[in-house]
Formats: C-alpha cells, structure tokens, sequence
C-alpha cells in the first residue's frame, strides 16, 4: 500500500469520525427543542387549570359573602324580635330587606360563576388530552434520541480505534505532519487530481507541473519507491492521481 493510499483510508475514517461528532452535537439539540415544544403544550395546561382556580375562588368567595349576610339577616331578625316599637320594627325591616336584596343579588352571582365551572374543566380535560398525547410521542422521541447517542458514542470509540490503526500505515512523518495540519482548515485534505488538470477540492485548474509531479508520484507508488506531497496551489490539499 502506497503512502497515498494509506492517506485516503485515514481520512475516510476521519470523514466518519467528523460525521459522527456532528451528529452527537446536533441530537441534544434536537431533544432540546422537542422537549422545549412539551413546555409549550404544558404551559397550556397550567393556564386551564388556572381558570379553574380562578372560577372556583369566585364561587367560595360568592359562598362566604352569602353565608355573611345569611347571619346578618338571622341577627338583624332576633333582634327586632325583641323591639319595643313600631317605628323601631319598621327600621329593621328596612335594614332586613336591604342585606336580603344584596344576598339574592351575592347568590344570582354565585350561581353564574358556578355555570362557569363546566366550561372551565372542559378546558383543562382538552389541555391534558393533549398534553398527554404530545408527552407520549415526545417522550418516545428522547427515548430514541438516547439510543442514538448510545450509538453514535459506541461507533465513535470504535471508529478512532480504527483511526489509531490507519494512522500507523502512513509511515512517513512528513505526510502525517502535513495532513494533520490541513485537516482542521480544509476538509477533504487528499483529493483527486483529474485528467483536465483540476484539483478536486477547490477546482482550480493546476499547472502542468503539477500535474507531472502527480502522475510521478502515481508511479512511484506502483514501483514501491518513496513518493513526495504534491499540494493544491491554491488550497494546498494533497493532490494524487
């Protein structure tokens, strides 16, 4: 295996190392925004239900009221049970038909606040319908979503013990130093050099020398002799034929 061809197996392995490494950043990100998409439905939920709060403390607050002036009544009546006379019993009755109008209108409210409560807990029955259906399909998305990172992080540790490997057939310093340098700026770092002259990676037309430089390399690899790196002069890739 000639030095070039130990290049391009290390950096097919490089090339499914930085798929893989992408992958694992992007699938938290989106579990992140699956999970993000819940709180939304769940914010929903949390409204409808605070509705019902909001109906249920009127009602107890109509009731309360009510109770009041039920006892307002009883005490105004026991004492103009005890009244001396006349003019002092007509006061009262004032008074009594005063605090029975404000109950009657208290319990009239009362009973339109609890007219309110189907509508409420309707609301919050629809909002948790569809809170739990979403929560089940989002929740067996993450699940997947784990699995996949499970995954991806078992082929990533296999792949860069394959990767170590790869790296020991290119056994000349020189190519290793070069490759490891392009490989973080430009990606791929070993591409083809076609017939017309071009350089596969940024597709600039090379000089003929170039191109004379890759076709000795080419049999220098065929002969078994040492072979040089022969670079892109615009992007400086490794070139071969």
């Amino acid at each position: 295996m000639t030095i070039i061809d130990a290049l391009v197996e290390l950096q097919e392995v490089d090339g499914r190392i930085r798929e893989l490494e992408l992958e694992l950043k992007d699938l938290p990100r989106r579990k992140a925004l699956e999970t993000a998409r819940l709180s939304g439905v769940s914010a929903d939920l949390q409204a409808a239900k605070a509705g019902e709060d909001y109906v249920q403390d009127r009602v107890k607050g109509f009731e309360e009221d009510a109770k009041a002036l039920r006892e307002k009544i009883q005490k105004l009546k026991a004492t103009q049970a005890g009244l001396k006379t006349n003019k002092e019993y007509q006061q009262y009755s004032v008074q009594i038909d005063l605090v029975t109008h404000d109950l009657e209108a208290t319990e009239s409210s009362q009973i339109a606040a609890m007219d309110d409560l189907p509508s409420a807990q309707a609301k919050i029955a629809n909002a948790q319908a569809k809170y739990d259906a979403e929560k089940e399909g989002v929740d067996a998305f993450c699940a997947e979503i784990d699995e996949r990172i499970a995954a991806v992080k078992a082929e990533l540790e296999e792949a860069q013990k394959e990767r170590a490997e790869k790296a020991k057939a290119v056994n000349d310093p020189k190519f290793v130093l070069y490759y490891e340098r392009l490989r973080t700026k430009r990606w791929p770092v070993v591409v083809a050099l076609t017939h017309d002259g071009v350089c596969d990676g940024c597709h600039l037309v090379q000089p003929p020398s170039v191109g004379q430089l890759a076709d000795a390399n080419a049999r220098n690899g065929a002969a078994g002799k040492p072979q040089s790196i022969v670079a892109c002069t615009m992007c400086g890739r490794i070139l071969y034929r």
